[in-house]
């Protein structure tokens, strides 16, 4: 009876010891299984980690690098001095003094008026130093008022007169030039490699106040086209530009927009009213020819076609029944004076004529994305470009010497 009963137990005990085996290799081999994957999850996060790490370390390395040729631009003008005085309507006549009392009509009603002037600071910008030598970018729309005088503030809070060199006719864009040598410069980059997605890092004078703000963000658009106003000075529209969610306050305008690299790779210049963190810049490529002949030259020189035109999309060519939906629609203005081509012009020697659809420049796809404005300003003046031209539905190519534009 105890030889059943121990063989019994005996069986139960090997049963026992199977199914704890059984369960003890299934959570072991669970387990082996799952831990490549878990240690694929922690090398991911180590890299996240690692690169966020080294972008903040990118990042402050700009900052310290450039800010040193980030500089505040002050706009001062000599206006009216106003003064108060108090003009008493009863004069000086004391006849009612002399039944009331000396002290009654003893007062005056107050009034205003100019004595002399005196300078005022009325703005401020931002701009950056491309040259030892000190020649500053910053915007047009900083140093619009020709009457008034600026004066560039560097990081160190040393102060120099400033002149104006060049504004551009056709872009938010001007050079300014400081007196000296050895200043610290910033590098030019190139804004054709950008990408939607891209960390752009933002300085400016922001508010007017804070000098050498830094905000960063990404690329969040390209080729957008814009109108930008500025108080006093209308308003301007830009094409192309690059469009950001870094912050871009009022005092950053004209400041650097960089890359990881500190490369300037746009000049801050507007901000959209109704919207959180949408900023745009023009890109430094688009203004590389005008630096190049203001430090050549000592002037901005710009080549010109000599037409008025609208850039053809989907909507304008349905609406306008064209046999295109891209190209520059050749057309008129809303004044009589407002001719399509400008006579005696390089369009008007080539025969161009209204309602010519200019397809392409030297091959290259005139549209929304690449407009005819930023085609033309790839070029110098007395370059011969060949247009692609759409005449009365027949195709042509059309050779133009650019000439200079003349403001």
């Amino acid at each position: 009876h105890m030889d059943k009963q121990n063989k019994k137990l005996f069986f139960i005990t090997l049963i026992c010891s199977i199914v704890f085996s059984s369960i003890v290799a299934g959570a072991v081999g669970f387990w082996a299984g799952s831990l490549p994957q878990k240690t694929d999850e922690l090398n991911l996060l180590q890299d996240r980690n690692i690169v966020r790490v080294n972008e903040e370390s990118d990042i402050v390395s700009v900052v310290e690098k450039v800010s040193p040729a980030v500089v505040s631009i002050i706009i001062t003008k000599n206006l009216p001095k106003i003064e108060e005085y108090y003009f008493n309507p009863f004069g000086d006549d004391d006849f009612f003094n002399r039944f009331f009392g000396d002290d009654f009509f003893n007062f005056g009603i107050p009034q205003y008026r100019q004595n002399g002037t005196e300078e005022q600071e009325i703005g401020g910008g931002t701009g950056f130093i491309i040259t030892s030598d000190g020649y500053i970018v910053t915007n047009k729309h900083v140093v619009a008022d020709e009457e008034a005088e600026y004066t560039v503030m560097m990081n160190d809070e040393s102060k120099y007169d400033a002149e104006v060199v060049a504004r551009d006719p056709t872009t938010d864009f001007a050079v300014l030039k400081i007196e000296g040598k050895d200043f610290p410069t910033i590098e030019l980059g190139d804004s054709d490699e950008l990408k939607v997605g891209q960390t752009v890092i933002a300085i400016g004078n922001a508010l007017g106040e804070f000098r050498n703000t830094v905000s960063v963000g990404v690329i969040s658009g390209l080729s957008r086209s814009i109108t930008a106003s500025s108080f006093g000075f209308g308003s301007e529209n830009l094409v192309g530009v690059i469009q950001t969610d870094a912050s871009i306050n009022h005092g950053n305008s004209g400041g650097p927009l960089l890359n990881l690299a500190g490369q300037v790779i746009g000049i801050n210049t507007a901000i959209a009213q109704d919207a959180q963190n949408i900023g745009f810049a023009i890109p430094i490529n688009e203004v590389k020819n005008s630096i190049e002949s203001v430090k050549e030259y000592g002037k901005i020189i710009k080549p010109w076609l000599g037409v008025r035109y609208i850039m053809i999309n989907k909507s304008i060519a349905e609406s306008n029944k064209l046999d295109v939906d891209y190209g520059a629609l050749i057309i008129r203005g809303e004044e009589k004076t407002d001719l399509a081509v400008i006579p005696g012009s390089p369009a008007d020697k080539a025969g161009l004529v209204e309602n010519d659809i200019i397809l392409e420049v030297n091959g290259e796809k005139i549209d929304q994305d690449y407009p005819l404005m930023k085609a033309i300003a790839k070029f110098k003046p007395g370059d011969e470009i060949t247009l692609k031209v759409l005449h009365k539905g027949e195709e042509k190519e059309v050779k133009v010497r650019l000439e200079e534009l003349k403001e």
